[in-house]
């Protein structure tokens, strides 16, 4: 595969698959719609489309350039799916991201063959509500696996929660800033909740992998091959803020609190950003015979967290105020 076309491409997962497709010798289209701006403007190797994914018409106008490899990055609805695949009817390998919020039971871990996948009904394909998030990329799996049943070169990619350089949702930064300003804070639970994550260069070397290694019809999951808890988590962080600050010194106090300690500052576990109850696990087993495998842990979260010191995001939004936290604090101290 020589050239490939990413749906997307300008943001947080597309940027780092452009960045992989042009290491390993690619030469790139971006199909976007251009409403951010676009790190590649200036590269060599890299041409753009502009065009809505989702206007059947731009969508034909994008194939004529003639893609080898085709990565959807920003499929949000069955019906995306099902466009791209009709309309990239030819080409080498279609990569579509699903999500691993599609699959319905809760397995530990959760494997591509055995873990059934959510249903997802006529409301939930046009819905955007959060709640149906999973079912729409689990109708876009279906969609997949139909599409290489009737000869589609097409396969999907499903990621747990990403993290990483450049991602806008700012759901690890609010525990690198929490880490990085304070020397006590409160971990919700006993710190042993698990919700696996995955490295943003990681899903993007995944996806290439996919497209050259992968079977049509097939899903693969990609994730930390080694996973941490959520108090793993903020100790790696505070590992990392001390490698790559050297004003920083580690050693932060985790405090654990539970559903009655929070209550006194009228906070919910889960008002507590990357906080989930059932615990979340994907295999990576099947992607891994494909010869992919994850960035270290350490190396991961080290860069993680360069790129929030050199960035303005704080992530605040995703967790209870500093105020309300330190009432927990106060509470617990009097135990």
């Amino acid at each position: 595969m020589e050239h490939a076309l990413v749906i997307g491409g300008t943001r947080f997962i597309g940027r780092h698959l452009v960045e992989e497709l042009r290491d390993h010798d690619y030469e790139v289209t971006l199909f976007n719609r251009g409403n951010h701006e676009n790190p590649f403007a200036d590269a060599d190797g890299v041409d753009r489309v502009q065009g809505d994914r989702t206007d059947d018409g731009d969508l034909v106008d994008a194939a004529a350039v003639d893609p080898d490899a085709v990565f959807d990055c920003v499929a949000y609805y069955p019906r995306d799916v099902r466009q791209a695949t009709t309309v990239f009817d030819d080409v080498d390998a279609y990569v579509y991201i699903s999500s691993g919020s599609a699959y319905e039971r809760e397995d530990l871990p959760k494997r591509e063959a055995s873990t059934p996948i959510h249903s997802c009904t006529a409301e939930q394909a046009v819905s955007d509500a959060d709640e149906t998030y999973g079912p729409r990329k689990a109708e876009g799996d279906r969609i997949v696996f139909e599409a290489a049943e009737d000869g589609v070169n097409a396969m999907s990619v499903r990621p747990p929660i990403v993290y990483g350089p450049h991602d806008y949702t700012e759901r690890l930064d609010y525990w690198i800033d929490r880490v990085h300003r304070f020397d006590r804070i409160v971990v919700p639970g006993d710190g042993t909740n698990v919700w696996h994550r995955v490295y943003v260069e990681d899903v993007a070397s995944g996806m290439r992998v996919v497209a050259e290694e992968g079977d049509p019809g097939e899903a693969y999951n990609v994730g930390d091959q080694r996973m941490v808890t959520l108090r793993g988590m903020v100790e790696l962080i505070d590992k990392s803020l001390a490698a790559v600050d050297s004003d920083h010194d580690p050693g932060v106090e985790i405090v654990t609190a539970g559903p009655r300690e929070l209550a006194a500052a009228d906070i919910a576990m889960d008002d507590f950003i990357l906080y989930r109850d059932p615990p979340h696990m994907l295999s990576t087993e099947k992607v891994a015979r494909l010869g992919w495998e994850s960035t270290p842990l350490s190396t991961a979260m080290e860069r993680s967290v360069a790129d929030h010191l050199d960035s303005d995001r704080t992530g605040r939004e995703h967790g209870p105020d500093r105020a309300d936290e330190e009432r927990v604090l106060g509470v617990l101290d009097t135990l």
